[in-house]
């Protein structure tokens, strides 16, 4: 089955929609504030399996240092609303990510799900990759195993890591949208 970005209202080439969302840091993030650099959206919700395959492998964690070390910065966004699934204050989110032994540049907390509407995020992890000028070069999954079973971490062609690869090199990026697999992202109704 065919597929493409018309099935996502966030294109490729699309300007990222601008943000001001509150991190587990207690600060207000904005897209203008990483305005020149690379950024990673990574649709986070801790109690789902797909994201449990990648934290519980060490294959999250490993991206986000890899990356961050590099100078892109990375951003965990949390969109489940309070009383669903994967919700978390700014104090547990803080706590579950250094328990896993996470690094992204900060863990966003968009409980009312705005940014992750305008985003069209729709699963965890749905991932974004923005370039220095703002555009969305990626959208789509992380890798190309739509399972749960961490097994299938170490066989995966990963998407993001492609992405970026590409990018921070001056290539053109050739996998540039993929259908994002994972748990529904857990919307305030």
């Amino acid at each position: 089955m065919a597929f493409s970005s018309t099935s996502f209202a966030l294109k490729v080439g699309d300007a990222a929609p601008p943000f001001s969302v509150v991190g587990s840091d207690g600060q207000t993030h904005t897209l203008t504030d990483y305005k020149g650099k690379f950024v990673v959206l990574e649709w986070h919700n801790k109690d789902c399996p797909f994201v449990k395959k990648h934290y519980g492998t060490g294959n999250m964690q490993a991206l986000q240092k890899k990356w961050t070390e590099k100078g892109v910065t990375w951003l965990a966004v949390i969109s489940s609303a309070p009383g669903k699934e994967g919700y978390e204050t700014a104090t547990d989110a803080t706590a579950e990510m250094k328990n896993a032994k996470a690094s992204p540049s900060a863990t966003l907390l968009d409980s009312t799900g705005k940014m992750g509407k305008l985003y069209g995020a729709k699963t965890t992890p749905h991932m974004f990759v923005i370039n220095p000028e703002g555009k969305v070069i990626y959208n789509g999954a992380i890798d190309d195993k739509p399972t749960p079973d961490k097994a299938d971490v170490k066989v995966a062609k990963n998407y993001v890591d492609s992405a970026l690869e590409e990018a921070t090199t001056g290539k053109e990026v050739t996998m540039t949208v993929t259908p994002p697999y994972g748990c529904s992202v857990k919307y305030k109704n």
